[in-house]
């Protein structure tokens, strides 16, 4: 069955902090989530799975024509599925809709099921980011997707 997508509330914080914890060695808090709720530049959907419970989310930021990607998960028990692609597409979708022509995002040099995805979509790596990663240290990326105007 697909996943549903919508708009993140603050019951799904919990459920999204559980995921990061799961995935990230170097996590979000759930005061972080939580304080994306109310900015007005943010995009955090959330995938639930099964429409039953939160299986993965997308967190972006939006100004004026540049959009970052700040936080992409899926719960290891609900990946390979297409769920993490259908949440940066509606993220990028809610952010073209902004107005936003140029996408950023950092990514783990050794995640390459994320790079993966990001390539597919057109993202080119733009520079390095030395030591950016903790726990375990490590470089990141800087990916970038140009639109055209």
């Amino acid at each position: 069955m697909s996943a549903a997508l919508r708009q993140a509330a603050a019951a799904d914080v919990a459920a999204v902090a559980a995921i990061e914890r799961e995935v990230f060695s170097d996590p979000w808090s759930e005061a972080e989530f939580t304080a994306v709720l109310d900015l007005p530049h943010a995009i955090f959907l959330v995938g639930l799975d099964g429409l039953a419970y939160v299986a993965g989310y997308a967190v972006v930021s939006c100004v004026l024509d540049e959009s970052e990607i700040l936080n992409l998960a899926v719960s290891p028990g609900s990946r390979r599925n297409g769920l993490g692609a259908r949440l940066l597409d509606a993220a990028m979708a809610t952010a073209r809709g902004r107005g936003a022509r140029t996408f950023f995002l950092e990514v783990r040099e050794s995640n390459l099921a994320a790079r993966a995805l990001y390539e597919s979509r057109g993202f080119a790596e733009l520079s390095r980011r030395q030591r950016y990663y903790r726990n375990p240290a490590e470089d990141a990326l800087l990916l970038r997707l140009e639109e055209e105007r």
